[in-house]
């Protein structure tokens, strides 16, 4: 199939970097409120488009430097892309597994270590620098989520039969005294006891902790908090009238913010787990994704149904709730399977998908502050 890449050079000079070692934050004034001065520094710009015809790219994220954007698609498509180069050229096609690609995520601590899954009933580890699948790991059936611990050391699959199966992550012994340009070490794989769980579980992550929980969607509505490894639950949210279907701590865990089938997302404050506010996209659909930008403050969320584009992909402030800036997408029947934010600036990575031949939205999009404040 065929790849069409386009870039917007008008918004994509000068070439911002991407890298975070040089990032110069974009600064929004750090007030309690979204107030008209801070909707104005929320101008975001489209830097680069990436069309892919006819492809629906499900699953997007960031490596920790955000200096690569990974993408998976329902064909089966894994590539890896440097935004700083939007030219197919540039791009790693990373191939293995035999159906859709379900969720992928990179190691929190490792830039160059990506994790995939798949309802080929596998999850499977990859260097993108090297370009090839390092582990493979049988979960026993068809996968659909993904977590890593805030460590690294654990990569939790979640199965579409509610099982959850945790898969530690090892460094292979080495010797002591390693040459100077030595590679480094690699990692084992290896499937950890199975979690059956009582109720539909969807959407799953950890907390920032050393000592992580859990935070688990579940189908009846409520957000299970366990402990890990011993999965005991110790809370329970009863957050929305319908699933609760994705979750996502705020980098800052000032929020857990949980998307649900009645097309809100509710913010829960940590400190005492109540909920403070609920933002809705004027689009509606289910919400079955959420990303919040690098400090907190401003949280996005993903609906793959096609006629929930309505005037745009809105962004909401956390604190006050408020839609600050509306990204349009050209188009009211267009879905929004997939949204991530840059960890380190304003950039908003986002996957557009339009059924039928012809539907030019379709593919990969990243926009952000304009090019020249970063």
């Amino acid at each position: 199939m065929s790849l069409i890449f386009v870039e917007i050079e008008e918004t994509a000079k000068p070439r911002a970097s991407f890298a975070s070692k040089s990032a110069k934050h974009h600064d929004i004034k750090t007030i309690p409120s979204a107030s008209t001065e801070e909707r104005r520094g929320l101008n975001l710009k489209l830097l680069t488009c990436r069309q892919l015809l006819l492809i629906y790219i499900r699953t997007l994220a960031w490596n920790p430097t955000g200096t690569l954007i990974a993408t998976g698609s329902v064909d089966r498509t894994l590539r890896i892309w440097n935004p700083e180069r939007p030219d197919v050229r540039y791009s790693t096609d990373l191939r293995g597994h035999t159906s859709g690609i379900e969720q992928i995520a990179f190691n929190p601590v490792k830039e160059s270590e990506l994790a995939s899954c798949s309802k080929d009933g596998t999850v499977r580890f990859w260097d993108v620098r090297a370009k090839n699948c390092v582990g493979r790991v049988d979960v026993g059936g068809e996968a659909f989520s993904l977590a890593w611990s805030p460590d690294g050391s654990v990569l939790l699959a979640g199965r579409m039969d509610d099982t959850l199966v945790p898969i530690s992550v090892e460094p292979v012994a080495m010797s002591t005294n390693p040459a100077p340009n030595a590679p480094k070490a690699p990692s084992t794989y290896k499937a950890l006891s199975h979690h059956k769980q009582p109720i539909r579980t969807n959407g799953i992550a950890f907390s920032h902790s050393f000592d992580p929980n859990l935070f688990l969607t579940t189908g009846d509505g409520t957000v299970k908090i366990e402990s890990y490894p011993s999965f005991d639950t110790l809370h329970t949210l009863n957050a929305h009238t319908a699933a609760c279907l994705c979750v996502s701590l705020a980098p800052t865990a000032r929020y857990l913010a949980i998307g649900g089938g009645d097309s809100l997302i509710s913010l829960w404050d940590t400190t005492n787990w109540v909920c403070q506010r609920t933002v809705s996209s004027s689009g509606g659909g289910a919400v079955r994704g959420i990303s919040w930008s690098w400090d907190g403050r401003f949280i996005v969320g993903a609906c793959d149904e096609t006629d929930c584009g309505g005037t745009g992909l809105e962004i909401f402030h956390a604190e006050t709730g408020d839609s600050v800036y509306t990204i349009p997408t050209g188009n009211p029947n267009v879905g929004v399977p997939a949204v991530a934010w840059h960890p380190s600036r304003y950039c908003l990575a986002y996957s557009l998908y339009a059924e039928g031949i012809g539907s030019g939205n379709n593919g990969l999009r990243i926009v952000g502050a304009g090019a020249g404040d970063f």
